[in-house]
């Protein structure tokens, strides 16, 4: 059997809150853990200079076969991801859950005038359950300012009707301390009682914004009545809702058997992410890779994946939440696509992990077979851009110039979505005087495609001109003086707003910023630029330098770029001996040479 490649595994976990799974060679679930961090904790453990590490871990370590991975928003969700996959799969490893300690829930009690508490054990007796929380002291938080702001009963008393008109029970000290406001005497109606109750609800459900308005309206009521004791706890209070995160994807028992998928394709794969939910929380996930062998939709690969999950898991929930209608005709099932609320929250959280499967699946296909990537990059190219063929070769012209003088063009070539440097190609512009872009493109155009129509080269499948409209219909000038205007597709890029221009077409076309198109057109811009702009500077360097010889008597243009070619610069020109001068020029120009660097002596400050 091929040994596990920790390293390898490794570098597809991410820098993420989440939760780790470890498998055994078995296929067995022998740990979860969570992480704030996935990729440092799960990285902790094959950390060789760790001697912290007890002999139990590092038997765990030695069975590992596998490691899965679930991400999530926060770490307070991947405290109750991991809760609740240790309490379905017991794996073998988390003893310190073997208690079964879980975490604690605010339950609100079916029953007249409802009492509301927290509890550890849930009954299915109508009550509703709001949790579970991951801080307990948080939970009394809430359940302290709850109590503080809507006075309820505490005792547990059958406050029937007829009990409470019989006269059977008499108020206690929490009346008298104003912690109730007496239902059992009738001194409260249930109508008053139960909207506190739906304020509550609301509350417990994540709207804590009323709360924190409310606690600092108190506190500063507590200031200012100086009372200092009351505004100390006031103000402990205010400070943990203030750093307590909305409600959690994770939390509304009210749910309590939801089955949630989400898809993510591309050309040839397609990946389904499944999350099983059970009162209120997430008790399963995977994500299946699904291999496309005609030209499937995302609903038919959606269903197929459904169908095999459900299967695989027994599951028979009634409800299915998917990203977009799907006709599946059941009657004992009902499809939802959620626009808001707790089931949306679940739908983006398997859309999350999905997508990052989907990517980190990908980017190890395409390092093992760079080939893949090639195919991909040129398939949205020809879909972006509106090809009939897959832009294998590419080619991109740019042109410099400096104030029109040593105006040059320079081509880029891109071969299956790579620099071909061995094609670059400069252009010195011979019919252009002036500066005239336009016209520099048309000649250069024209050259470039001349020449490979009268050699019998391979015309590129696409062409891009750097500049906009005018560049461009310069450039489709010489294609149709050489009639290949319809062999190959044009297009010019301005800089701006990295508008795209068709010949012809009035509007331009806008691609994504983030997209990958548009990330290999600029690259070719880019180093168009590069190129050209290297050629230019030589070029206007070599002319600058000529010029100044050139001011020598008995020095041409001809003489100084024979010295320049031998000695590279005007300095070591200057610094060259008489025996070194006549090997390029005759005597009479070497004494010319001395003479006018003698004259002409530069100090160490200018030079």
């Amino acid at each position: 059997m091929e040994k596990f490649n920790h390293r390898e595994a490794l570098k597809q976990i991410p820098p993420r809150p989440g939760v780790y799974q470890y498998w055994d060679a078995a296929g067995e679930l022998i740990y979860i853990g969570k992480a704030k961090n996935l990729k440092n904790r799960v990285s902790s453990y094959f950390n060789k200079d760790n001697y912290k590490i007890n002999a139990k871990t590092k038997v765990l370590v030695s069975k590992i076969a596998n490691i899965t991975f679930t991400i999530v928003d926060t770490e307070i969700d991947a405290w109750l991801l991991e809760n609740s996959l240790i309490k379905k799969h017991q794996p073998r490893y988390n003893v310190m859950l073997k208690d079964d300690k879980t975490y604690p829930w605010i339950v609100i009690k079916n029953e007249r005038f409802p009492r509301i508490y927290w509890t550890r054990r849930i009954v299915k007796d109508g009550s509703k359950y709001l949790g579970p929380y991951a801080s307990v002291s948080m939970m009394h938080t809430i359940l302290d300012l709850v109590k503080e702001i809507y006075p309820l009963r505490t005792c547990n008393l059958d406050l029937s009707p007829a009990n409470i008109a019989a006269g059977k029970y008499k108020v206690c000290l929490e009346y008298q301390i104003g912690n109730c406001k007496g239902p059992c005497q009738a001194l409260q109606s249930p109508e008053d009682y139960d909207q506190s109750i739906e304020d509550i609800k609301d509350i417990l459900n994540g709207k804590t914004g009323l709360v924190i308005r409310k606690v600092k309206a108190a506190l500063e009521s507590a200031v200012a009545n100086l009372d200092f004791e009351l505004a100390h706890r006031l103000k402990r209070q205010y400070d943990l809702l203030e750093k307590y995160q909305s409600k959690s994807t994770i939390v509304n028992s009210s749910i309590s058997d939801l089955d949630v998928f989400s898809i993510a394709s591309d050309e040839k794969h397609a990946f389904v992410n499944f999350l099983k939910i059970m009162n209120g929380t997430v008790i399963q996930t995977q994500t299946l890779e699904m291999k496309k062998r005609l030209d499937e939709t995302d609903e038919e690969l959606l269903t197929i994946a459904i169908s095999e999950f459900r299967s695989r898991f027994n599951s028979h929930s009634k409800e299915i939440v998917v990203p977009f209608e799907i006709e599946i005709d059941d009657p004992g099932i009902r499809f939802t696509v959620p626009k808001l609320g707790e089931k949306k929250k679940l739908l983006e959280l398997s859309q999350k992990n999905v997508s990052f499967f989907k990517r980190e699946k990908l980017e190890q296909y395409e390092k093992l077979n760079p080939e893949h990537r090639t195919d991909r990059l040129l398939t949205q190219m020809m879909k972006d851009l509106r090809l009939n063929q897959l832009p294998k070769h590419i080619e991109c012209f740019d042109n410099s110039n400096f104030q029109g003088k040593y105006p040059v063009s320079a081509i880029v070539v891109f071969k299956d979505a790579k620099p071909s440097k061995k094609d670059y190609r400069h252009f010195n512009v011979k019919t252009v005087e002036g500066p005239n872009d336009f016209a520099t493109m048309e000649e250069a155009v024209y050259r470039r495609y001349k020449r490979m129509l009268e050699e019998g080269g391979t015309l590129p499948q696409l062409v891009i001109i750097d500049g906009g409209k005018g560049q461009l219909s310069a450039a489709m000038k010489s294609l149709k003086v050489l009639g290949i205007e319809n062999q190959l597709t044009v297009i010019g890029i301005a800089k701006r707003l990295e508008e795209l221009f068709y010949p012809g077409d009035q509007y331009p076309l806008y691609l994504d910023k983030k997209s990958e198109t548009l990330k290999i057109i600029q690259q070719l811009r880019d180093e168009a630029h590069r190129f050209g702009i290297t050629f230019h500077r030589a070029k206007r360097n070599k002319g600058t330098l000529a010029t100044e010889l050139e001011r020598i008597p008995g020095i041409g243009r001809t003489t100084s770029e024979k010295l320049l070619k031998q000695f590279k610069s005007v300095k070591r020109v200057r610094e060259a001996t008489e025996e070194e001068l006549l090997s390029v020029v005759n005597k009479k120009q070497a004494e010319a040479l001395k003479s006018y660097f003698e004259l002409n002596k530069k100090t160490p400050a200018e030079s």
